[in-house]
Formats: structure tokens, C-alpha cells, sequence
């Protein structure tokens, strides 16, 4: 592999983790397509192996910071977490068996439903204080394996279907779900990455050429983060806008 090859997973890192720094979540999921159609990636099972283990490390290091701040609520996410490890680690035996170019297809229209969720409103209300209840481990048991599924064979965090089913299944915050989901990102990561590299699929030179630039796309961003929370839903809207170009532009490819 060579060293322009590797540049250009440094750059796509920085790009994905300046994304996600100054927009949320979701970014993620560019990853896989800057490693087939820019990088020069030619096996789509190995980008999707390779992306998922960097979204894996970006994930953990969200969480460390997150959990520094008290914001994350342990017992409801280690609930939702577990029954999506489950989801995670089918969703990943079952993409290693779909053709390349139909499972692009997919990952496209994935990213179509990730770009319309960053769309819809958000709320902040919600318990600060929640507690996890006997009750709540039946609504969070099911959610997490079909999240978990979905992020598995995809090879994404799943994060922007993780913080609405903590909410909906808790009554907890949205500072708390955002924080609380990390959990599950790093884990269903690290799941699904495990899987493609056991099937010797994942790129451990691109992945660590992908997490270096996460972490300097995230140092850049930092900066400009606070100036744009005021503009917070305009920049989810343009980003979602640029999701859905590469989501349309892989669908016209996959033809």
C-alpha cells in the first residue's frame, strides 16, 4: 500500500472527524465511501471492516471525555449495549455474505435514512436523573438487537438510531442519550470489526491512518464547535445535504 494511499485515509479521518466534532452524528458513515471511491479501497467488505474499526476508537475516545462529564448513564446503556452486541455480530457474519456491489447499495440507501433522521427536530427535555426500572430493560433489550443488527451489517456506529432509542425507552436527556450511545458505538465497532478481521478484512495501516486523522480533524474543530452551536440545526441540514450527495452519487456507481 502506498504512501499516497495512506495521505489520503489520513485526510478522509480528519475530514469525518472534523464532521462529526461541529455536526454530531452521523458522520461516520462517510468513512466507507471515501475508502472505496477516493483511497482506492476495491473490496467494499474490506472498507466497510476497516471503517467500522476506526469508528470503534473514535467512539471509545468520545466516551472517556463523555464519562469524565458524569453524562453517561451506564446501567441503561450496558442493557441496550449487551442485547445489540448480539445484533451487531449477526448483522456482520450476514454482510460478509452479500455481494460487494448490492451491499453498497444498501450502505447507500442507509446513509439516505441516517441524513433524513439528522433532519428531523430533536428534543432536549427528558430526566437528568433517570434510573434504569425493570420495566425499561423490555423496551431497551429489543431496540439494541435491531440496532445492533443494522450497525453490524453496515459496519456504522449506529449512533443516530442509538440516542432515540435510549430517549424512547428511558425518558433520559439528550445530552444523556448522546453520551450514553457511545457505548453501544464502541462496542458494535469493535464487534463488527472483529468479525471482518477475522475473515482478514480489515486494513490495519488505512485504519491507523484513519483514527491519526480523526483525532486531528477533532483538534481542529474544537475551536469552531462553540461558534456554531447557535447554528447547530443549519449545519445539521447542510451536512445531511452532503450525506445524501455521496448516498446518490454510490447508488448511480453500484449500477
Amino acid at each position: 500500500m502506498g504512501w499516497d494511499a495512506l495521505a489520503l485515509a489520513v485526510l478522509g479521518g480528519a475530514l469525518v472527524g472534523l464532521l462529526l466534532t461541529l455536526f454530531g452524528g452521523g458522520g461516520s458513515v462517510l468513512a466507507t465511501p471515501w475508502l472505496i471511491y477516493v483511497v482506492g479501497v476495491t473490496d467494499a467488505h474490506l472498507a466497510i471492516g476497516t471503517s467500522a474499526a476506526a469508528v470503534a476508537v473514535n467512539a471509545a475516545t468520545g466516551l472517556a471525555a463523555q464519562a469524565r462529564a458524569g453524562r453517561v448513564k451506564w446501567p441503561c446503556a450496558s442493557v441496550f449495549a449487551a442485547s445489540g452486541l448480539i445484533g451487531a455480530l449477526a448483522g456482520a457474519h450476514l454482510a460478509k455474505q452479500v455481494d460487494g456491489r448490492a451491499l453498497l447499495t444498501w450502505f447507500a440507501l442507509a446513509m439516505i435514512a441516517i441524513a433524513v433522521s439528522m433532519l428531523l427536530p430533536r428534543r432536549s427535555e427528558g430526566d437528568p436523573g433517570v434510573h434504569l426500572q425493570p420495566r425499561m430493560v423490555l423496551r431497551l433489550a429489543p431496540v439494541g438487537l435491531a440496532t445492533g443488527l443494522a450497525a453490524g451489517f453496515f459496519g456504522i456506529g449506529g449512533g443516530f438510531l442509538i440516542a432515540p432509542g435510549l430517549m424512547a425507552a428511558t425518558g433520559m436527556t439528550l445530552a444523556n442519550a448522546g453520551a450514553s450511545s457511545l457505548v453501544s458505538v464502541a462496542l458494535f465497532g469493535s464487534a463488527t470489526s472483529a468479525s471482518y478481521a477475522a475473515s482478514g478484512l480489515v486494513s490495519w495501516p488505512l485504519f491507523l491512518a484513519l483514527v491519526a486523522g480523526g483525532g486531528i480533524g477533532t483538534l481542529a474543530a474544537m475551536p469552531f464547535a462553540e461558534r456554531l452551536a447557535k447554528r447547530q440545526r443549519l449545519g445539521r441540514a447542510l451536512f445531511a445535504v452532503i450525506v445524501i450527495a455521496v448516498a446518490v452519487y454510490i447508488l448511480t456507481m453500484a449500477k
